[in-house]
């Protein structure tokens, strides 16, 4: 599933248990040391952030330097980023906090209505983009339950970080459940027990829901947790209903299967799974050891790891180093004979073991990763670095992505150029890709969005009615 195109045309700290269990909880507080090379990328891409974030209204581009429209997942990700640059010494608490009121300001007084233009949002729901000068609706893209909800993440940890007695803390807070209280997320019920991926003003709720595993994970708890507007509990038994349909064997140690690795990254910048379970969970962990959703995603990557070094396809530059399918750029549509072979490329798309996979790999899919499995993390941006140098990294971190396999084209590119000695790459950065990079770095060096949210109380009510126990739910 492409978590952008779809939409628009209907998102380890601590020591491994032996024999390959969930993780435990680190100290509160501890911020181990990270390697310099990742401690670099995260600094660059912190950087983009303030560079291209409109510090006013705090819009933050879907992509840069191509001019784009706001993504409010985007606007999302960079509330959570400022307090990682306050934590490291990188912005002001001032700025940051200045930044972020800004922020759930604009949000909180943006035009809302059923009408399809001059808005930014309807039912407490935001638009999927904005434009970014007016703050309203691009386009005819749909109300997004999804990129609320990511939206909702940085401003619910913003919240809970901006915890002092100065004014404008108070304000960020107040503003910020006021934002959360009013999104109807009943109303986004069409179909028994499942919440809709989005909505049009001209056509009304699309034909997809959220049922199946993947990042909407934190849609349902929110969702559920809502004291003003909540969905009921079943709507998570529904979601886990059809997970038979998403366990696979293939590639390393059984775990729910999603291709892109997006869907084992969103929900997880802001929910600390490790040690929590709900009833399948805990009926999984009876039957074979030790199991949650923090593991899960471990043992994706170490399945997408073992797709790069069997190499079914056969592109060039995957291996036990350079890694990571996820929704990315790509060079466009078309096909391409490479070395008496025909080769399918794609423009955007959501990539995976044997889904689409055209060769193109996406840094973030790596290294949003960091916290399920550092070390390898940490060896693939070091290959990366190593293998494509300035082609792929610059002062503002990884381009979006990149296909050592295209060294040629007969035809036009859709985006990016050919980099001699790289292949093709990408010409932007895209601001849900730069976002985890950020973000899950923190958490595996310091548990400190993790560490915050385990307190927001919206959160916890949506998790606890669901059913999830243990770990720190129950501390």
């Amino acid at each position: 599933m492409d978590r952008r195109r779809f939409l628009m045309g209907s998102t380890v700290a601590g020591a491994m248990l032996a024999g390959g269990g969930c993780a435990t909880l680190p100290a509160l507080g501890r911020t181990p040391a990270l390697d310099t090379d990742v401690a670099e990328l995260q600094r660059r891409t912190f950087d983009w952030f303030v560079h291209v974030t409109d510090r006013e209204r705090g819009l933050t581009p879907d992509r840069w330097p191509r001019e784009s429209f706001c993504s409010v997942a985007a606007v999302g990700f960079a509330l959570t980023c400022w307090p990682v640059g306050v934590e490291n010494g990188w912005m002001s608490r001032a700025e940051a906090r200045t930044r972020t009121l800004n922020t759930v300001r604009f949000f909180h007084d943006a035009p809302q209505g059923p009408q399809p233009t001059g808005v930014t949002g309807h039912k407490g729901f935001f638009y999927h983009f904005l434009n970014m000068q007016t703050g309203h609706r691009h386009g005819r893209v749909e109300l997004s339950t999804v990129d609320t909800t990511l939206l909702l993440g940085g401003m619910l940890f913003a919240a809970r970080y901006f915890d002092g007695a100065d004014p404008e803390e108070a304000e960020i807070r107040r503003l910020v459940q006021a934002i959360y209280d009013r999104v109807e997320w009943d109303w986004a019920i069409v179909r028994p027990n499942r919440i809709s991926m989005g909505w049009h003003p001209e056509t009304g709720f699309i034909d997809a829901d959220w049922h199946i595993y993947n990042e909407g994970m934190l849609v349902l708890h929110l969702a559920i947790g809502s004291e003003t507007h909540p969905v009921p509990a079943a709507v998570w038994d529904e979601w886990c209903s059809v997970y038979d349909q998403s366990w696979t064997e293939e590639r390393g140690p059984a775990h729910l299967h999603f291709p892109p690795l997006f869907g084992h990254q969103y929900s997880h910048m802001f929910v600390d799974y490790r040690g929590i379970r709900d009833p399948w969970m805990r009926a999984k962990t009876a039957q074979i050891g030790p199991f949650d959703y923090f593991e899960n995603s471990r043992r994706a990557v170490q399945s997408q790891r073992q797709y790069a070094i069997d190499n079914p396809g056969g592109w060039d530059g995957y291996s036990a180093e350079v890694w990571g399918l996820t929704a990315c750029d790509g060079p466009g549509d078309f096909k391409q004979v490479i070395d008496a072979r025909e080769r399918q490329f794609f423009s955007y798309s959501a990539r995976g073991p044997g889904d689409r996979d055209d060769g193109t790999i996406a840094p973030t899919a790596a290294l949003g990763s960091y916290p399920f499995a550092p070390a390898e993390v940490t060896a693939a941006l070091k290959a990366m670095k190593a293998r494509y140098g300035a082609g792929i990294y610059t002062q503002w971190g990884f381009l979006d992505s990149f296909n050592p396999t295209l060294t040629e084209r007969e035809g036009p590119l859709q985006h990016g150029r050919i980099v001699p000695g790289v292949g093709w790459v990408d010409g932007d950065y895209l601001g849900i890709d730069q976002g985890p990079i950020v973000t899950m770095i923190e958490n595996g060096r310091s548990d400190l969005v993790w560490r915050h949210m385990r307190d927001e109380p919206n959160l916890r009510r949506g998790l606890e009615r669901a059913g999830f126990t243990g770990g720190w739910l129950d501390a």
